[in-house]
């Protein structure tokens, strides 16, 4: 925890995590905060080179009571699901899967990219749905980066992934007041960040940043505390960043591997549905990953 006069909260520090081909920098669920507005999960993929050959492989597992948020800076990944969406994505694009109550997928990477190796560099997080929506119908949409709002400020490009935010809306259909946006600064660049929203944070891809003059390293989320414009300034050399947060979710969360729930019954119960297979398949594919004895989270 930080002290009363930081524009922080908390500075968090990732913990790695094995997904196969690579590890992931994992931020959230973390403590002493496990979400930020709605986000539950955020995972920083890579950067990474792959050598021919060897490609990203995370078979058919299945998610309950959240969204899945893919955003790519490098490198593309073929996502498949059990309502039959096929889908590459590339760099600057969205994938937004609505798992509500219950879907299955893999995230692979194509054989073309796979047959020539290459870099793979994004994000992935998770949103939890309000209680409400937990259980709604899963659903997958994909929207090409040209369809997202990019916000230009001196030495700033924004893109605007979900949400609304600098007076712009995202076309990706959520369920919860929410923000996030990729951001690629110049050297010395600097934006202020208003206080829209309740919980709010900073994300440091690439590069170094100064928030309302407190440095906040490369791989470190700062959240951020409530209230106040907060002043955001880049180092010596260009950085990017993530800013994500929203409303605060409706009450507390459980999470045991891929499933979010409000009741600890319902994870039980999906728990009991995908050892029994239950849950769907991805057209064309017979693997999949078994339930884990003790996992508190995973892709």
């Amino acid at each position: 925890m930080t002290d009363s006069t930081s524009p922080f909260l908390a500075v968090l520090k990732p913990h790695l995590s094995d997904i196969g081909a690579f590890t992931v920098q994992r931020s959230l669920p973390s403590l002493p905060f496990k979400t930020v507005g709605p986000f539950i999960f955020f995972d920083h993929m890579g950067p990474a080179t792959l050598p021919p050959g060897v490609g990203l492989d995370v078979r058919p597992h299945p998610h309950i009571g959240l969204a899945t948020v893919t955003y790519l800076f490098d490198g593309e990944i073929w996502h498949r699901d059990s309502l039959g969406s096929d889908q590459r994505i590339t760099p600057g694009a969205v994938n937004w899967m609505t798992a509500g109550r219950g879907i299955v997928h893999s995230e692979r990477s194509p054989d073309d990219v796979r047959a020539r190796g290459g870099d793979v560099h994004g994000i992935q997080t998770w949103v939890a749905l309000p209680q409400a929506d937990e259980e709604t119908a899963p659903s997958f949409s994909h929207h090409e980066a040209s369809s997202l709002p990019d916000i230009f400020l001196p030495g700033v490009h924004m893109r605007l992934i979900l949400g609304e935010a600098f007076g712009e809306k995202a076309p990706v259909k959520v369920f919860s007041p929410i923000f996030y946006l990729a951001v690629e600064m110049e050297p010395c660049a600097a934006f202020v960040l208003p206080p829209e929203y309740a919980e709010r944070a900073v994300y440091t891809v690439q590069g170094e940043v100064t928030v309302n003059d407190e440095a906040l390293p490369e791989h470190r989320m700062g959240v951020l505390a409530p209230g106040g414009d907060v002043r955001i300034v880049a180092g010596d050399r260009p950085a990017r960043l993530m800013l994500l947060g929203g409303a605060p979710l409706d009450g507390e969360r459980f999470i045991f591997w891929n499933f979010v729930s409000s009741s600890r019954e319902r994870i039980e119960q999906a728990k009991a549905a995908w050892t029994a297979q239950e849950m769907g398949k991805v057209p064309g594919e017979t693997e999949w990953i078994p339930l884990p004895e003790r996992k508190p989270s995973a892709n």
